[in-house]
């Protein structure tokens, strides 16, 4: 009989060849299908990923991340969330940093980076434009994040990163019955919400973007502050085996 930990990683395996064959969004299969054909200068001599972009982490993970989508020429060029780029940069530090990551960075799928009790998703698997994903685009690739959710059953605390992060993830939780309503989960940097018996704990977080972290609207030490905080929650939750 295979233990649960089998399962779940043969569920989530299964789970990112669905994935990454989707062909749900004709807008955003299109957009990255064209990116990866003209790429960026900087890339030129690269083979860019072009499809849509798994989860990454510990099958039995107690943190789970959840962003938004792929970058363009971050995910959309190597083929895992948040590698690549200058987001991934400061993402993976601090991961690294609270205990949740074996190096601090990520460059590409075969770097050698392994997480450590730590699972990284997003409500969208492909790059829009723009940032911008519609919500009918938010609506079909939801499924894939809710079954994540479901195989994930160590996950303790869930950090989200962005505004439309928070309101993808607890919209899950309103449509389940999990809870009534979002607006009593407001988001904020650093702002920690209990969610009812048996759910995970909530933490919001600026989204590590280029845009906030060069105006210093996030800084190294606020996320470095976000992922000690979600360690702690870790340590002092009742795991089940």
């Amino acid at each position: 009989m295979k233990s649960s930990g089998c399962m779940k990683s043969s569920g989530l395996k299964l789970l990112t060849e669905e994935i990454v064959t989707c062909e749900r969004c004709p807008r955003l299969r299109g957009y990255c299908a064209e990116i990866a054909r003209v790429k960026r200068r900087a890339y030129r001599d690269e083979t860019y990923w072009g499809k849509p972009v798994p989860g990454f982490g510990d099958p039995k993970a107690r943190l789970a991340i959840i962003g938004l989508a792929p970058g363009a020429h971050g995910a959309n060029r190597t083929g895992r969330v948040f590698t690549g780029d200058r987001s991934g940069d400061y993402l993976y530090r601090a991961l690294f940093e609270a205990g949740f990551a074996n190096q601090p960075e990520s460059r590409s799928i075969n770097d050698g980076l392994v997480l450590q009790d730590a699972y990284i998703t997003g409500p969208v698997r492909c790059a829009p434009p723009d940032n911008k994903p519609s919500p009918e685009e938010f609506a079909r690739c939801r499924p894939y994040l809710e079954r994540e959710l479901d195989l994930l059953t160590r996950v303790r605390v869930v950090v989200v990163l962005g505004k439309l992060a928070s309101d993808a993830y607890l919209g899950i939780l309103k449509d389940r019955g999990i809870i009534q309503t979002r607006t009593a989960f407001a988001f904020g940097h650093g702002l920690e919400h209990a969610l009812p018996t048996g759910s995970p704990a909530l933490l919001g977080c600026y989204h590590p973007s280029q845009q906030n972290t060069s105006t210093g609207r996030l800084t190294a030490e606020m996320l470095h502050d976000i992922f000690v905080r979600a360690r702690a929650i870790t340590e002092h939750a009742i795991i089940e085996k």
